[in-house]
């Protein structure tokens, strides 16, 4: 490698170049930042249609404007599925998913696939940082050996870290760029050039002593979401019973000005870490014979969730003498969260399915998702033009977005199964789930 001095020259004047490795919802947002900043970018994706998108113009991600992009495709944003121009990147950063596999154990299978893919191409004087989400230790583990058999000498001749990723979807007040990045090396030098590195993009990087604690600290921050959201869905049923609106029980609890965080019920949670984090940390302390009861108890509650919307489907369809087998159902909201097209692990698919297992006549309206992919086949959601509400037995709301019609869908439904507290407690035809 040059002498490391000119190294750190080159990464402050641009003369840098970033490779991602994929971009989806995490990986395009920070493609694009490095792109801003004037830096030359390497995307590669496996998805063929990804890239085609890409090169073609077309916007795949509602959040990230191809716009923005588009003009810096094939000149200072290169994208692939080939991972040969690793080879002229200084600083590569791997943004891969890391899902449950059906025992629900991580599954680190495309971390594994993409450093092996990256491993002909690896030299001296790179920087090799990874942001998915995995449990502490991981860094270590899968990176080191790889670098031994290439014999390249971690934080001496290559540098490594774990930076992870922090996007929101939907949010619009904290994106890439202003929300604080964590950085934790694997040594010391491996920590001063990951920071560096994102002190080009980020408006506050955090820099912590180790890999190991940034990975821990990513769990904590969405152990900690989902220990709390699986306490108020608790707490829910019990309100239920009392027959008290918990979105107005937390709403009165929020007005104390310390001490509380407004958490809301839903159908089950959602999204690429929430309802994934607790079950790779449970994975971690079983590895040292230790069982995380909390957390897991956690995770059971708010897997238990979409069963509730199910009973509370049966007792509506009860009411009105009639079943969930053969009744028409509408199911709005497919993303797993309001107002963005991401449906990773959403509530939606379990709702979906349990329905359809009773015998259910489904059907579904998302505006940010005209189609998905569920029980192996692709459907596509109604238009809002042509819905009329009253043609459906039972509606009930999964995802509330801010662009359905809520007053014309209580005026027209005959009965709605609401999981978001948009609809009148009160009201006759509204059940809560």
């Amino acid at each position: 490698m040059k002498n490391f001095a000119e190294y750190i020259s080159n990464l402050k004047k641009r003369k840098f170049n970033v490779a991602i490795i994929g971009l989806g919802y995490v990986g395009l947002p920070l493609a694009k930042r490095f792109l801003d900043e004037n830096f030359k970018v390497y995307g590669i994706d496996v998805d063929s249609s990804k890239i085609d998108d890409l090169l073609k113009g077309r916007q795949y991600i509602k959040n990230i404007s191809i716009d923005s992009i588009k003009s810096k495709i094939n000149k200072n944003f290169i994208v692939s599925t080939k991972f040969e121009n690793i080879k002229d990147a200084d600083a590569i950063i791997i943004t891969v998913p890391t899902p449950l596999d059906s025992k629900k154990d991580p599954d680190l299978s495309f971390i594994k696939s993409a450093l092996l893919s990256i491993k002909p191409f690896l030299k001296k004087g790179q920087l090799l940082s990874l942001e998915s989400t995995t449990y502490p230790g991981t860094t270590r583990e899968l990176i080191f050996p790889i670098l031994n058999e290439i014999n390249l000498k971690v934080g001496n001749d290559f540098f490594v870290t774990f930076s992870p990723e922090r996007e929101d979807p939907g949010n619009k007040n904290f994106h890439t760029k202003n929300t604080p990045k964590l950085v934790g090396g694997v040594t010391k030098k491996c920590g001063d050039v990951g920071e560096l590195l994102y002190q080009q993009i980020i408006d506050e990087v955090v820099r912590v002593s180790s890999a190991d604690v940034a990975e821990f600290a990513k769990i904590l921050e969405n152990v900690y979401r989902c220990v709390n959201i699986s306490l108020i869905n608790e707490l829910k049923v019990l309100a239920d019973k009392m027959n008290l609106d918990m979105h107005e029980i937390v709403d009165a609890a929020g007005t104390k000005p310390f001490g509380f965080q407004k958490f809301y019920p839903g159908p089950g949670l959602g999204g690429h870490c929430i309802p994934i984090d607790p079950f790779y940390l449970s994975y971690a302390a079983k590895r040292l014979n230790y069982q995380t009861k909390f957390v897991e108890l956690a995770g059971e509650i708010n897997d238990s969730m979409p069963e509730l919307v199910i009973n509370k489907a049966n007792v509506a369809l009860n009411y009105s003498k009639k079943s969930i087998n053969g009744s028409k159902i509408l199911l709005l909201g497919a993303a797993y969260k309001k107002n963005i097209d991401d449906p990773r692990e959403s509530p939606f698919f379990k709702i979906y399915e349990k329905l359809n297992h009773l015998g259910a006549k489904l059907f579904y309206q998302d505006s940010f998702i005209p189609n998905v992919k569920v029980m192996s086949k692709t459907i596509k959601a109604i238009s809002e033009k042509k819905i009329k509400y009253g043609e459906y037995d039972l509606v009930i709301l999964i995802t509330d977005h801010d662009d359905f019609d809520y007053k014309n869908i209580l005026n027209q439904s005959k009965l709605i199964i609401d999981c978001r507290g948009r609809f009148p407690f009160k009201n006759k035809k509204v059940y809560r789930a």
